[in-house]
């Protein structure tokens, strides 16, 4: 197949590109700078001369139509994920505007499968305990997290249209080689650093961008009229399982003051505001305190397409030795964790 891609040079992007590859088939990808493919692929040993690489951005619609000109198949990762309020006119340009413009352009292009990456946050408040593939689209009220339940509302709508749209819902994702250190990857590397001492009671689902991209790899090869909802395996763990799992794997005591979510509620919503006119990242965000305060649980049943997610401990320390073999830890902060990694790549 000929898979066009977009956001391939981006976190979740470049590791489901190394994987799809792998699978045997072609890739196309849209991308705003073509001077990022090499270096988002060359981890996995790939680069430019191993996918078409094509110049463009998911909120314009004429580069859009050229990137799916031909597809038989189209993955939607390009998002921006952040809880910096500085980003907020983008975050709602490229995660609205950019998912009905891609799923439009792939469904005219006759594309048989269209796979949308969503978020678990899509479905965030959810009314019960747990959510699964029939939970309603959230209401939440955070900028990045409203943003994909808006995506999520164009994605479903094609579904219901009877478009071949396959959504999948990653949890909140760890592992190496990040283009980008995106979100995640600098929380955890925040904590390492001493940058947060506080957290937020509650928890959210954590998973590995791995097993994430293996997900899309077999959703794009698996046969029309399937599941067309799949959870990105992984776990829920409490803000101190999360800590606890930081300290086993590093061997470092990482003290941690841990306050109630909702009472911090208030102290994220005064650091948004700040954070608009302040040039440098601030640690305590709001959207990370709302997420630990009104995260769920997704439900033990809930489809992965049969991919077991790997252990937490490893998905941490191949993180940990990543960002210090990379530069962006210090021996000290990396703890025990430096060894060589002894595998890369998407599997």
């Amino acid at each position: 197949m000929l898979v066009s891609v977009t956001g391939g040079t981006g976190f979740v992007g470049a590791h489901s590109v190394a994987a799809i590859v792998q699978t045997g088939h072609r890739v196309r990808m849209l991308v705003r700078d073509i001077s990022k493919v090499d270096r988002a692929l060359a981890p996995f040993g790939l680069g430019r001369d191993d996918v078409d690489a094509v110049p463009g951005d998911v909120t314009d619609e004429a580069s859009v139509a050229r990137a799916m000109r031909g597809a038989d198949a189209v993955l939607h990762a390009a998002s921006v994920y952040s809880f910096d309020s500085r980003l907020r006119a983008r975050m709602r340009e490229v995660n609205g505007r950019g998912t009905e413009l891609v799923l439009g352009a792939a469904r005219r292009a006759g594309a048989s499968k269209i796979v949308h990456v969503s978020s678990i946050v899509a479905m965030f408040p959810a009314p019960g305990r747990v959510i699964d593939e029939g939970s309603p689209v959230g209401r939440p009220r955070e900028t990045y997290m409203a943003s994909k339940a808006e995506a999520e509302v164009i994605a479903r709508r094609h579904q219901e249209e009877g478009a071949p749209v396959v959504i999948t819902y990653p949890p909140a994702l760890l592992g190496p080689h990040d283009p980008n250190l995106g979100d995640q990857n600098a929380r955890l590397r925040g904590v390492l650093r001493g940058l947060t001492p506080i957290w937020p009671l509650g928890g959210f689902p954590v998973g590995d961008v791995r097993d994430t991209a293996a997900l899309h790899a077999k959703v794009l090869a698996s046969p029309a009229g399937g599941p067309d909802r799949h959870f990105g395996p992984g776990r829920y763990l409490s803000t101190r399982e999360y800590v606890n799992v930081l300290r086993e794997v590093t061997g470092r005591a990482l003290p941690t003051l841990f306050l109630p979510a909702r009472g911090m509620i208030p102290i994220g919503l005064l650091t948004d505001l700040v954070q608009r006119v302040w040039p440098w990242h601030i640690p305590a965000e709001y959207g990370a305190i709302y997420t630990c305060a009104c995260a769920t649980r997704v439900a033990e049943n809930a489809g992965t397409s049969g991919i077991a997610p790997r252990p937490v401990a490893e998905t941490v320390g191949d993180t940990v030795r990543w960002l210090y073999e990379s530069g962006r830890l210090s021996a000290r902060q990396a703890g025990s964790v430096r060894p060589s990694l002894t595998s890369v790549g998407a599997q």
